[in-house]
């Protein structure tokens, strides 16, 4: 064995391991003195800045969701309210009026389509018969401010036929002979057979602008009529009155709204 290089060799272990250790320390005791040099206090430190947009430009937001596959968002866009006819903004026909024709001809869409009965059809009618329910004297939903009532129909009145009591009285105050009620002037009768609820109610009044509406609709497209046809168009409303005086006069105010 050869003790000396023994000791010699431990020796130069122990001296390289502390050498190590120096340097490890130092190199932690430099990077701790550096940091503490480096970090700026608190009363030194910048002013944050406020985030800037690096996003796209508006005017490339539709580009960029086409390049990305994404869809930009959209706010919804309100549909525009549908323009009046004119001659509801003339006043020709009034608002409560053409509400009234207009609810009659989507409820006959539903239920009748093959119909194909127009608002102004039934407003030729309300127009000849009461002008409109005395020029729409009427509340939103309909109901008459005051009931509208035709001639009594006991022969007193030339021209006009003799018509005994059918309702007793119920529905134009006669129980001797029958009148004409509403603005759509139904005979109660016929009403009795037509009669349909136009705003909803739960029943059909014929002193109603809404309920008449559509009863005046049933009634013209009664039997099958078809008022594309303008042959079926004369045959309905003849039915209200059997005068071609009094068809021309229908059809000419319908096609003027």
């Amino acid at each position: 064995m050869l003790p000396n290089r023994t000791s010699t060799r431990i020796a130069l272990a122990a001296t390289g391991l502390a050498t190590m250790t120096g340097a490890l320390v130092g190199a932690q005791s430099s990077t701790t003195d550096s940091a503490a040099v480096q970090a700026p206090s608190a009363e030194t430190a910048p002013a944050a800045q406020p985030e800037r947009y690096v996003g796209p430009s508006p005017s490339n937001v539709a580009r960029v969701a086409a390049l990305t596959g994404t869809s930009p968002a959209r706010q919804a866009t309100p549909k525009p309210t549908p323009r009046l006819p004119q001659s509801v903004r003339s006043g020709a026909v009034p608002q409560v009026g053409f509400d009234a024709y207009r609810a009659a001809e989507q409820s006959m869409a539903r239920t009748t389509p093959r119909c194909h009965i127009d608002w102004k059809l039934i407003a030729g009618i309300g127009r000849v018969e009461s002008h409109h329910a005395n020029l729409g004297d009427a509340t939103a939903d309909g109901r008459l401010k005051s009931p509208i009532y035709g001639p009594t129909l006991d022969g007193s009145l030339g021209g006009n036929q003799v018509v005994g009591d059918t309702d007793g009285g119920a529905l134009d105050g006669d129980a001797a002979f029958d009148r004409a009620v509403g603005p759509m002037q139904f005979l109660p009768s016929t009403w009795k057979h037509f009669a349909a609820d136009g705003n909803g109610d739960g029943k059909a009044d014929p002193q109603n602008l809404f309920d008449a509406a559509l009863t005046t609709a049933r009634y013209l497209c009664d039997e099958g009529l078809d008022m594309r046809n303008p042959g079926d168009v004369t045959t309905a409303v003849l039915r209200y009155n059997n005068s071609t005086e009094y068809v021309a006069d229908v059809v000419g105010h319908a096609r003027s709204y």
